[in-house]
């Protein structure tokens, strides 16, 4: 075998069955149908109820019934931005579009996010405005509004787990529900101890409780979708460990451009240009990065460029020592190579 290039792009088992690129992989026909399904009867409970509440929280002067209104809203249209990043997601890969738009479940959760921060922010504004000169507040409306709102959210939160959380935007809409679910606990407290004390700061103190839940889930889901947006690698891999991991596999002797992202949710890719040893068999070195990479690290996208080593590589340089490479002149990243592990 000569030293030429063995680039080979890792879909498919070699039978040309599709393995489904990680968690997201069976996600055809049947499950998508029945994911939509259920967003569908959520958004459903959420809406209707939503209305009901915008009326009766100005009725009751209730900021907190007004920001759990306004949250009901962020659920709604992230269970509508999920329902259309499955759409757009299923299409396949076609034109420019190489991946397809398998991110748009990315830039779903990415708008739940912001929406959350933004609203938590005006909430946040009024609820200490309301703090110092709160207004009269009917606790008892508040009380059955929030019990009826803790029972809708109990069941939406259970139509949206039915479906594949493993999808960053179905995981949002999940977490938009969820501190909804919270958020109507705390009103319903807020509720009973207007009515049952007269203190009507507590309408602004459950609005403030709301607007912490809102800025922990909102920075959860912007940090998340920010991450696969700059193309960083999955949080639970460690990028210089799987180079070493790859490097010490004999005849592997070098390691370089090696990059891990994540296209979509659950589904993270890898690619890198490999050498190995004159003797070495590049095909069956290739065969058992991608086994090793599928069984050690769930990666089972992979684009791996495997060569023979010059002799001049093997005989000058080693691991972490980039300043000579002469196979790659501008290689990106650490260069792994045999040796002492001091890259």
């Amino acid at each position: 075998m000569s030293g030429h290039d063995h680039g080979h792009d890792h879909g498919h088992d070699g039978q040309g069955h599709d393995h489904g690129h990680g968690p997201g992989g069976h996600r055809h026909g049947v499950a998508a149908d029945a994911d939509r399904r259920w967003l569908a009867i959520a958004l459903a409970l959420i809406g209707t109820f939503m209305a009901v509440e915008v009326v009766i929280g100005v009725l009751a002067h209730s900021l907190a019934l007004i920001s759990d209104a306004a949250h009901m809203l962020t659920d709604a249209v992230s269970i509508v931005l999920a329902l259309i990043a499955m759409r757009l997601a299923a299409r396949p890969a076609r034109g420019g579009f190489t991946y397809g738009l398998k991110r748009a479940e990315i830039l779903s959760a990415q708008a739940n996010g912001l929406t959350l921060l933004l609203l938590a922010a005006w909430l946040a504004y009024e609820a200490v405005r309301r703090l110092m000169d709160p207004p009269p507040v009917e606790g008892g409306l508040v009380l059955v509004t929030a019990l009826a709102g803790i029972v809708v959210n109990v069941a939406a939160a259970w139509c949206i787990s039915r479906a594949n959380r493993s999808s960053l935007a179905v995981e949002g809409a999940y977490q938009h529900v969820l501190n909804d679910l919270f958020a109507f606990i705390g009103t319903a407290v807020a509720g009973l101890v207007v009515m049952t004390t007269g203190f009507r700061q507590a309408d602004a103190i459950a609005t403030l409780v709301v607007v912490v839940l809102m800025v922990k889930a909102g920075y959860g889901l912007v940090r998340d979708s920010g991450r696969i947006f700059l193309e960083a690698a999955p949080a639970h891999v460690d990028p210089d460990a799987v180079g070493d991991r790859l490097v010490g596999h004999p005849p592997v002797t070098e390691v370089h451009d090696l990059h891990i992202w994540t296209i979509t949710s659950g589904q993270a890719a890898l690619s890198a240009h490999v050498l190995v040893e004159p003797a070495g068999d590049c095909h069956a070195v290739r065969r058992e990065l991608e086994g090793l990479l599928e069984k050690e690290y769930g990666i089972t996208h992979t684009t791996l460029q495997v060569d023979h080593a010059p002799d001049s590589l093997l005989s000058v340089g080693r691991r972490g020592d980039a300043s000579y490479d002469p196979h790659c002149a501008d290689a990106h990243g650490p260069v792994h190579r045999e040796g002492p592990h001091d890259h």
